[in-house]
């Protein structure tokens, strides 16, 4: 061990500090575990971490909650670690969507009755299909509610999983290998182009993928979360504020946050513990020992860490993981005269080149940007491997065509002309990689394929005693709310383990 290494005993280390890892970390501290949070970069928050340029806060990727709301994941996990929620608005509407076929856009209102008249005024016709996820909607969060363990890895976890089971969930299991495509047609409603367009672009947001490849149980909750009595939420202040919270929490219970302390590697040390070792500081060196390890980070790079002391069946499983999406993301700031009257705080555009934009526009106060301006958020979808081959010239034009076709769709959405921006910059995959230390810049999780979602999906468990995953690869998947489901899923089992229990009201 180095001079700051710990003796394994009871210990905890947890390996990433973004949501997940905070969660984690700060669920066990107050549980009486000893727990050690290492994070690669200079702050926490990960793909939910802010920057700032000058006088302005910039949203790295995330840029809305959910889970605030009363019995929300956010809501149930501050409550029991005795800390006050971040500030935060609802979003009314959530989303703005302009398919860009000259119709009026779609607008996401918070209020169900008001998004009900909304939908069948844009989509008649369609209710068919909107109440069949509705049903399928409240049999998922009743038994989300429950928090189940998914996918089991023992009994214990199958226990805990057939404990949270309703004869809703049953009916609902029926769909469990369908698409949101599949739910469509059921319902009588897959003619109808206008809402697959709208259905492909609004859950591209949230799982990556577009209606045929996104799992229905997964669909038709993210296609609910809008609305009341869920909702999504802007914080005031950043991103950031929800981190804050989450470390203090951790640090209240005891716990310990390093920051700029990349791990670059672990091993079974003896048949109880675990040695880490990795970089401190940027030039430096550390080393621990760990009865416990959870990973808040990608399991992709599970296999270099490991080395061979990773088991060859799990290798071959991690390594033909299908890749997750980069994101091409243009950062900029405007007066906000420029910007239309009532510009919506989230709003979704179709467009060509580089493809569908997702804008977030800040509120005047809420500390993003000086009063009378603005930051926006322009972000795209993109395959992250390919900018990692092009040789320096070849890269710099393809940012430079991504930076023009992002300004012409912002020109066209809020009519703003190159000339008026007081701050611009463009992040690609590789900035992405530098910031989150992600391979290849991913910004997601595994995508939420039929094939991948639930009892499908990469287990927190793993079949190395004392090591268990969270984050947005393992269920429920993608956004603050899920991950935050996921480390709660993975310290329940870790202290289960341990002979003890953790439980959050309202579960």
């Amino acid at each position: 061990m180095g001079a700051n290494g710990d003796a394994g005993g009871q210990s905890v280390v947890v390996v990433g500090a973004g949501i997940a890892g905070l969660t984690a970390a700060a669920l066990l501290a107050r549980a009486g575990q000893p727990v050690t949070l290492l994070e690669a970069h200079h702050q926490s928050g990960g793909c939910a971490g802010t920057f700032r340029r000058g006088p302005y806060t910039f949203d790295v990727g995330a840029t809305q909650v959910a889970g605030l709301e009363p019995g929300g994941s956010h809501a149930r996990l501050f409550a029991h670690l005795g800390i006050a929620l971040p500030a935060a608005i609802p979003l009314d509407p959530a989303c703005v969507v302009d398919l860009g076929d000259g119709q009026p856009p779609v607008r996401l209102w918070r209020d169900p009755a008001r998004w009900r008249e909304e939908r069948q005024r844009q989509f008649p016709g369609s209710e068919p299909f909107w109440q069949l996820c509705s049903r399928l909607h409240q049999a998922n969060w009743r038994f989300a509610a429950r928090d189940p363990v998914l996918p089991p890895r023992n009994g214990w976890d199958l226990a805990q999983l057939l404990g949270a089971v309703g004869a809703d969930t049953l009916a609902s299991s029926l769909v469990s290998s369908a698409s949101v495509a599949d739910l469509l047609r059921l319902s009588g409603c897959g003619a109808d182009r206008r809402l697959r367009h709208f259905l492909d672009l609004q859950l591209r947001l949230y799982s990556q993928e577009p209606a045929d490849r996104t799992a229905a149980l997964y669909g038709a909750t993210v296609l609910a979360m809008a609305q009341a009595p869920q909702g999504l939420w802007h914080l005031q202040g950043s991103m950031q504020t929800l981190s804050q919270a989450l470390e203090a929490a951790l640090t209240a219970a005891g716990g310990r946050l390093l920051l700029r302390h990349r791990l670059c590697g672990l091993r079974r040390c003896g048949a109880h513990n675990w040695h880490l070792w990795g970089e401190r500081g940027g030039n430096g060196r550390f080393q621990l020992e760990a009865a416990d390890v959870v990973l808040a980070i990608p399991p992709q790079t599970l296999p270099a860490l490991l080395g061979d002391g990773l088991p060859a069946g799990y290798r071959r499983r991690l390594q033909h993981l299908p890749d997750p999406s980069g994101a091409l993301v243009f950062y900029g700031a405007v007066e906000r005269a420029r910007l239309p009257a009532a510009t919506p705080a989230h709003l979704q555009t179709a467009w060509d080149d580089p493809g569908s934009l997702f804008l977030s526009v800040s509120s005047d106060g809420d500390g993003r940007a000086p009063l009378g301006e603005a930051t926006v958020i322009a972000s795209v979808f993109t395959a992250a491997r390919p900018w990692f081959s092009q040789e320096p010239h070849a890269y710099d034009a393809a940012k430079a065509k991504v930076r023009q076709g992002i300004l012409l769709g912002l020109e066209r959405a809020l009519g703003i002309g190159a000339e008026a921006w007081r701050h611009q910059e463009l992040a690609t995959p590789r900035g992405f990689a530098r910031w989150t230390g992600r391979p290849f810049g991913f910004v997601g999780g595994l995508g939420q394929r039929p094939s991948s979602f639930g009892p499908f999906g990469l287990a927190s468990r793993t079949p190395l005693a004392g090591l268990w995953l969270c984050g947005d690869a393992i269920h429920p998947g993608e956004g603050t709310a899920g991950v935050t489901l996921s480390a709660l899923m993975a310290c329940r089992q870790l202290l289960q383990r341990r002979g003890m229990e953790l439980k959050l009201e309202g579960g």
